[in-house]
């Protein structure tokens, strides 16, 4: 209302995309919070919205800045825990546990005062005091069956800080609760709850798992069914080697009764005459005191051998 019209509806459009983005996307959030923080820097409702952006990405020093200017123009204490929790950020539990015993935590309604108790038990834990956060969670807040904004987030807080203490048991037993009571998916009290079951949850239409499964190399064979591969290669590359073999050895048997069963052409009977006379040369070199008993008759042999052949055409002899 201090601003003009325009210059305002400027703003408020910025502060609108910053509430619409501060969840899901907080880094564009944060850049229309600086928007808005450039045109109207003197409006405490614009400082509040650049310190819950810049406390949303991280920025604890930026932010704790906007909520002291905000505090400071509207003199209201409600930003009193977010600003203890800027504290832890920067690394300084022991100061966020100094601001839980200010009397500003007085001022604060009984949502301020709960989310107070969960930032102290937070510092306590920062500072390696465990067992004396689950103390700090233990109040009437947590005891009541009423379901509040805050009852999941306290109800969560509290069975994180058993578990870091070794109460695994009751740490589930209060995950149970914090999901009961939250109803606007605030906290991720299931996933806890499966991790402690060690129940594993895989989302079946992920397409980047599916690309993951086609890429994985397939399976070699089994050493026994590669030894079986390679026996069959090897007979199967035996096997002609084999057939070979025997038909050799089939044919080395059946020479000798090839040549036994061959029919002995007869010779001529002129070569008949030579080997005849060939023998007869022999026999009267062997015999040279006289001559062979033989000799008469083996000449009356020729003679007759050859008087038995038959006349050639033309020949009158």
């Amino acid at each position: 209302m201090s601003l003009p019209k325009t210059l305002a509806e400027d703003v408020a459009r910025n502060l609108v995309m910053v509430a619409k983005l501060l969840d899901d996307e907080p880094e564009q959030a944060y850049q229309y919070a600086r928007v808005a923080l450039r045109l109207a820097s003197r409006v405490a409702a614009v400082r509040e919205a650049a310190g819950f952006a810049s406390y949303g990405v991280g920025k604890y020093s930026e932010a704790l800045a906007e909520f002291r200017a905000a505090r400071r123009m509207t003199g209201n204490s409600d930003l009193w825990p977010v600003m203890a929790d800027c504290e832890r950020g920067m690394g300084r539990p022991e100061r966020a546990l100094a601001m839980a015993g200010e009397p500003e935590v007085q001022k604060l309604d009984r949502a301020g005062q709960v989310e107070m108790r969960m930032v102290a038990a937070g510092a306590r834990r920062d500072m390696g005091q465990a067992d004396a956060a689950v103390v700090t969670l233990q109040s009437p807040e947590l005891a009541s069956h009423s379901i509040q904004p805050w009852t999941a987030r306290l109800r969560y807080a509290y069975a994180d800080a058993l578990l870091a203490v070794g109460r695994e048991d009751e740490a589930r037993e209060w995950f149970a609760k914090a999901l009961e009571a939250d109803q606007g998916g605030t906290t991720d009290a299931s996933d806890r709850l499966a991790e402690l079951d060690g129940v594993e949850f895989v989302d079946a239409l992920d397409p980047e798992q599916e690309a993951n499964e086609a890429l994985k190399p397939v399976a070699e064979p089994k050493v026994e069914e590669a030894e079986e591969a390679e026996v069959e290669e090897a007979q199967t590359d035996e096997e002609p080697e084999d057939a070979e073999d025997e038909v050799e050895e089939l044919q080395s048997d059946e020479e000798p009764e090839t040549v036994e069963s061959e029919v002995v052409e007869p010779k001529d009977a002129e070569d008949e005459v030579v080997e005849t006379e060939a023998a007869d040369d022999e026999v009267q070199g062997d015999d040279v005191e006289g001559p062979a008993e033989g000799a008469e008759p083996a000449a009356e042999a020729r003679s007759e051998e050859r008087a038995g052949r038959p006349e050639k055409d033309g020949d009158e002899s």
